[in-house]
């Protein structure tokens, strides 16, 4: 073999194992960059036991999942990308058991779901959503058996709904709502503190149910004001639930002072009463139904600027109750079903049976009437005596004059209001109705009680 001299006879180096070195070298540069940098036999086998997760981006709205189904093979583990781009907080969770967080508006979460064997229903757990519609159907391909979600159509549920006794009689702890009209406050400006809060309340005589509402009472406080007075209210949600509120009295642009506040936050609104009139307010936080029918509501009453003078002047708010299981909220899908349990004057079944209001034989009075609904209408009616005054939504409609006209119901839509003026002209007991007369025996009933007369028929305290 051919050698070749270094130059100083001391030793020789073959220029074929120069070369071999020198490929060698390379050759296991080359090798190392392509382990390190591009994957090698030994990672990509490891990489070929690990599947790639898929990722199926899910948008919460309100009220709605979207997508409202996905696919699935049977065993395959896949990531789900949740987004609320709603307005309000709202979760998903697989069975209403696993799943997100509650997300604020704007954030997002990365869950992992399955192996899964049979057809799952995922939705968003907070009170009323599903019932909305924020229900997402996960369909397993391959899937060995079906499951209850393939029925078409389901037995119906259990109705595990409160019941009313009609012969029972209000917990001894019960005390009647005072129905008298709060006094105007003093001044021109109103800074008045409000809190959302959820709260166990007797509704009827052996029925609580978990209201949710403005300082712990439903309906929540009646405020009065004058023409030009300003209202400032602070806001500040106490419950576990996204809560707002919405003054029908007010001029204001519903993305800022209605918004949707969270738990722990604070909001204020403010607005100038322009106008006079018997106004509802209440909660608006989607699904609106369910907040107003589980007792977000109350009254505000704006002065007209001359209103003659009476005895006294009583606050009715008519509304619906739709019951859940005892101690629990509201049914929903009553609400929307519009299958309410029991039609209330000032939020208690029967109130004014149970606490009549004692008034003055031959005085003049004035009753305040909204009807926070949400969904039925009202026919308020007194019996034994006719009004002579009637002003519904801002106007007077009948006053005393040589008309000589007398009217004999108040109607009234939901969120609608005015009020009456009338006397009694004899001692004696006068029930409260609405007189849609289905409703009265399902706790739309009271008395105005004149003068001196036994009550003990009507079963109070």
């Amino acid at each position: 073999m051919d050698t070749t001299s270094n130059g100083n006879g001391n030793g020789k180096v073959s220029v074929l194992t120069y070369v071999a070195l020198v490929v060698g070298i390379i050759a296991v540069l080359l090798s190392g960059y392509t382990l390190t940098g591009m994957g090698g036999a030994a990672d990509a086998a490891e990489v070929a036991d690990v599947p790639e997760i898929k990722i199926i981006e899910i948008e919460l709205g309100d009220m709605y999942v979207k997508p409202t189904s996905i696919d699935i093979n049977v065993g395959e583990q896949v990531q789900l990308h949740v987004k609320n781009v709603g307005a309000m907080g709202h979760d998903l969770k697989l069975n209403g058991t696993v799943g997100t967080a509650e997300l604020a508006t704007g954030q997002e979460e990365l869950i992992t779901i399955g192996p899964l064997s049979e057809n799952t229903l995922a939705w968003c757990t907070l009170p009323g959503h599903r019932e909305s519609g924020m229900e997402m159907t996960i369909n397993v391909i391959g899937a060995a058996h079906t499951s209850d979600y393939d029925t078409v159509t389901a037995p119906p549920a259990a109705d595990v709904s409160a019941k009313v006794d009609a012969s029972a009689m209000p917990s001894a702890a019960w005390v009647a709502r005072d129905p008298l009209l709060p006094p105007v406050a003093e001044g021109t400006v109103h800074e008045i503190a409000l809190d959302a809060t959820e709260k166990l309340i007797e509704v009827a005589p052996g029925v609580t149910q978990m209201m949710w509402t403005f300082n712990d009472i439903v309906p929540g406080p009646v405020f009065h004001g004058k023409i030009g007075d300003t209202f400032r209210f602070t806001l500040t949600n106490k419950g576990k639930m996204g809560h707002s509120i919405d003054f029908h009295a007010s001029k204001v642009a519903w993305n800022l002072k209605m918004k949707t506040i969270n738990p722990g936050e604070s909001l204020v609104y403010e607005f100038k009463a322009d106008y006079a009139g018997a106004y509802m307010y209440h909660c608006g936080t989607a699904p609106a139904i369910h907040h107003i029918g589980n007792g977000m509501y109350g009254a505000i009453i704006i002065d007209p600027p001359t209103l003659a003078p009476v005895e006294k002047e009583y606050v009715i708010v008519q509304s619906e109750l739709y019951f859940g299981a005892e101690g629990k909220e509201g049914s929903l899908t009553k609400m929307i079903n519009e299958q309410w349990d029991a039609v209330v004057f000032n939020g208690y079944y029967n109130q004014y049976k149970f606490a009549p209001i004692h008034v003055d034989t031959g005085k003049r009075y004035r009753v305040w009437v909204v009807n926070d609904g949400p969904s039925e209408n009202s026919a308020f009616h007194i019996v034994g005596t006719i009004f002579d005054t009637v002003f519904k939504e801002g106007s007077l409609m009948l006053i005393p004059d040589v008309r000589q006209g007398g009217s004999q119901v108040l109607d009234l839509q939901p969120a609608q209001g005015g009020y009456v003026e009338f006397s009694f002209a004899e001692d004696g007991m006068y029930p409260i109705v609405t007189h849609k007369f289905a409703n009265v025996g399902k706790g739309a009933l009271g008395f105005f009680v004149a003068g001196d007369v036994d009550t003990s028929a009507l079963g109070g305290h």
